[in-house]
């Protein structure tokens, strides 16, 4: 009987202790419907319903004004990572968590076009759960782009009278756009002013010439810029060019001749012709933008034709020629004249003719002269029968005042 009664007891406990536990179960699962503090024991949210990514995950074509804004309703961002892949490299785009740790925006206003976005995201929840979230974008490709092609060219060492021109390949709207995009710089520090010759033209220059030695830095920011209505700008690059020794020659058309003066002392006064008087040379400030040891002219290329269509000259080895205009006037060796007329007579069709030899020779006025230049050198031409060189035919804003120059600036 003792034995019985042993056996009971113990199924008596047992039974006890089941039940204990179930009220135990039964309590807990209490606590977690009514919201307590072991609700973190049940299914985390999805992480799209914590970490809120614009633009959407898979968007295509998104506008590059659209913004992109990753933000949590409660809680706090611990980590936003956001990669750009654009031109098959790929870069991280900075940006900032605000002070509340619910929002992360980008330092760059727009987003890059024809890129892709990748975006990374830890955060903490209200309840101190942590998710992480990766979504990625595309934005709009344009079907239209334009580029400048920049005068002078990257490392290039100028002369003092350089004008940074860009020459852009579609007309411009928004003039002011590009001009803020575009930089230019100089060490030593001097102000450089835009100037904007219609819409597809904009330069760059100091009030004065370049002091020699100058280190002028130039920026393209241009890649995704709104030039016009659906045509985006396309580089993104930066050049440096350096200002060498100054040279300004200074062509008196009535006295036939032209003084040379490099860093202000006088090299050499050269005999020259100029224009004859029904095809004068102009007047004016003019830059050397082009040197050709020899290159042909023909006369039927600007506007020089005889009544058959053919041009009045042509001839195939002009040697020593500098571009002044483009127009075509040029500085040039001439071996083609009687050697009694320089000095004395103007006979040429506009350009500034000095005494050569067929071939070119090396120990002529010519040759001379041309040895001694370089792209960005000052020739000013006075006392012709002529108007002044427009300031857009070539690199001829040096003719207008400075007041007028800054006039030209898009950007108020």
């Amino acid at each position: 009987m003792r034995h019985v009664h042993g056996r009971a007891r113990r199924a008596r406990a047992a039974l006890a202790a089941v039940v204990t536990w179930a009220g135990l179960l039964a309590g807990a699962a209490g606590c977690t419907d009514d919201g307590g503090p072991d609700r973190m024991l049940g299914k985390p949210p999805a992480p799209e319903d914590v970490i809120l990514v614009s633009p959407d995950d898979g968007s295509r074509a998104v506008r590059p004004d659209e913004p992109l804004v990753v933000r949590v309703p409660a809680g706090r961002l611990e980590s936003v990572r956001v990669s750009r892949q654009q031109d098959a490299q790929e870069t991280e785009v900075p940006g900032r968590i605000s002070a509340d740790g619910l929002s992360w925006r980008p330092r760059e206003e727009r987003l890059a076009l024809a890129a892709r976005y990748a975006v990374d995201v830890v955060a903490v929840d209200g309840h101190g759960r942590r998710s992480a979230r990766h979504t990625a974008f595309t934005t709009y490709v344009p079907e239209e782009r334009f580029i400048g092609y920049v005068t002078p060219e990257n490392r290039a060492v100028v002369g003092t009278g350089m004008i940074v021109s860009l020459e852009f390949n579609r007309e411009i709207s928004d003039r002011a756009a590009v001009e803020r995009a575009v930089r230019v710089t100089a060490e030593p520090a001097v102000e450089i002013r835009p100037h904007w010759f219609g819409s597809g033209r904009l330069d760059f220059r100091p009030e004065h010439y370049w002091k020699p030695g100058t280190e002028v830095t130039v920026d393209l920011a241009l890649r995704d810029v709104q030039g016009a209505p659906g045509v985006y700008g396309l580089q993104d690059k930066t050049f440096t060019f350096t200002v060498g020794r100054s040279q300004v020659s200074l062509v008196d058309a009535a006295r036939h001749t032209m003084e040379v003066r490099r860093d202000g002392e006088l090299l050499a006064t050269v005999p020259i012709t100029a224009g004859a008087p029904k095809t004068t040379t102009y007047n004016g400030r003019m830059v050397v933008t082009e040197m050709y040891e020899v290159t042909r002219m023909n006369g039927a290329t600007v506007g020089f034709k005889k009544k058959n269509g053919k041009g009045e000259y042509d001839i195939p080895d002009v040697p020593h020629a500098m571009r002044l205009t483009d127009s075509g006037t040029f500085l040039h060796g001439n071996y083609w004249a009687p050697a009694s007329v320089f000095g004395r007579d103007n006979v040429s069709h506009g350009c500034v003719g000095l005494r050569d030899d067929k071939g070119g020779g090396s120990d002529t006025p010519a040759g001379w002269f041309f040895d001694r230049s370089i792209v960005g050198d000052v020739v000013e031409v006075v006392h012709s029968k002529d108007r002044k060189v427009a300031p857009d035919n070539g690199l001829g804003g040096w003719n207008l005042g400075w007041k007028e120059w800054k006039a030209g600036s898009a950007v108020r």
